[in-house]
């Protein structure tokens, strides 16, 4: 086998994110023109946005995720959290973070907004894989000591508190859930004890109920969800919208532009609910192709963890397949009624510069973990 089979990537993978990218830059210049001319007097002001601030930085970045030595990131790995975390406090220091919608998730640059818990998906992914490949390599003798518990447990869950905190108090309880679930899935492949998973299954589930119950906004969602046919001028509005949308796009879909003309029936036209659109302008054929889409980017991302050298590689991998399907499994599901509105964008697709922009980065480094020697056969 020659050098240059084994430095190829997965050319799947590839194909699936371009795919989705290209299928993101056209449903949004078509649903975001009366929006863009609306608010900016320019048809094409989001996205020329979207491609300049989220997607061509995301490329670049994407290439260099693909570049780094996978050694580094590794050892950068904690850097990268501590300066994630400094970001999410930062949204609350007056003059740095602001506000939208009721929510402190953004920090201001001036050229640009960055959403600092876009930057954390990836970053604790990452470091989650090091520190849990580095615990692996040692168990065998925190066995013999019998501080298992204490030393990886523990730590573990003050981690994901600290940052769930912080995500709560944006507030940002999905962003939080898909990061708490795709942190659980990391922590149970590595290899810890059972009775460690099935104590924070237990706990997940009392402390979801809890924050749910804490908010009334969070309490309208779920009983939205399970009445969707109360109050559909009020608190059902969107959902209701968003299902209308799909429904009417039939089989093939009323083409390109149709949904431009919704955007003021449809809140989050082109971001949480873009999947509303996509599917009134490309119909059920449409939308049956984005799902194949993504079950293609599962498949290769978990053969990709399969066929990883290391247990760092393999977490990685696995985390960062888990949250994009994870993401766009919550995106579609709330969108046609199968699950609460959640706020969760779907990935490659949904308006939203540092989301985009982070989940090319993602791509590039599990493109970085596939060209590694034990995958040069690149498939099954």
């Amino acid at each position: 086998m020659t050098r240059e089979q084994r430095l190829k990537p997965d050319l799947i993978m590839l194909a699936a994110v371009a795919a989705a990218v290209v299928l993101g830059v056209m449903i949004l210049s078509s649903a975001s023109a009366l929006l863009s001319q609306s608010k900016y007097h320019d048809s094409y002001y989001l996205i020329r946005h979207q491609i300049m601030m989220g997607i061509l930085p995301g490329i670049v970045a994407g290439i260099a995720a693909y570049k780094i030595p996978l050694k580094l990131w590794r050892k950068l790995a904690p850097f990268f959290l501590l300066a994630c975390v400094l970001f999410l406090v930062s949204v609350f220091i007056p003059g740095v973070g602001f506000s939208a919608g009721g929510a402190q998730r953004w920090i201001n640059l001036g050229v640009a907004t960055v959403q600092p818990s876009e930057l954390l998906k990836l970053a604790f992914i990452v470091y989650l894989a090091s520190w849990l490949a580095s615990r692996s390599e040692r168990r065998s003798d925190k066995k013999k000591s019998g501080q298992m518990f204490g030393d990886t447990l523990a730590a573990f869950l003050l981690v994901v508190g600290v940052i769930g905190f912080l995500l709560i108090k944006q507030p940002d309880l999905s962003t939080f859930g898909v990061i708490a679930l795709t942190a659980f899935i990391m922590y149970f492949l590595s290899g810890t004890p059972l009775k460690h998973s099935f104590f924070m299954v237990l706990a997940g589930i009392a402390l979801l109920a809890l924050l749910v119950c804490s908010e009334s906004y969070r309490l309208d969602r779920l009983s939205s969800w399970l009445s969707p046919e109360s109050d559909p001028l009020g608190k059902n509005f969107q959902s209701k919208q968003a299902m209308m949308l799909v429904g009417s796009g039939d089989v093939f879909g009323q083409g390109m532009g149709a949904s431009s003309q919704k955007y003021s029936l449809l809140p989050e036209l082109i971001g949480d609910s873009i999947f509303a659109p996509y599917a009134h302008e490309f119909g059920l054929v449409g939308g049956m192709a984005l799902i194949a889409i993504f079950a293609v980017f599962a498949w290769r991302g978990f053969i990709i963890a399969k066929k990883s050298q290391n247990k760092f590689q393999y977490l990685a991998a696995f985390g960062i397949t888990f949250w994009i399907v994870l993401q766009a499994m919550i995106n579609i599901s709330a969108t046609i009624g199968l699950l609460p509105l959640s706020g969760i964008p779907l990935p490659f697709i949904s308006y939203g510069g540092t989301a985009i922009a982070i989940e090319l980065i993602a791509a590039g480094f599990l493109l970085n973990i596939s060209r590694q020697p034990k995958l040069s056969a690149g498939g099954l």
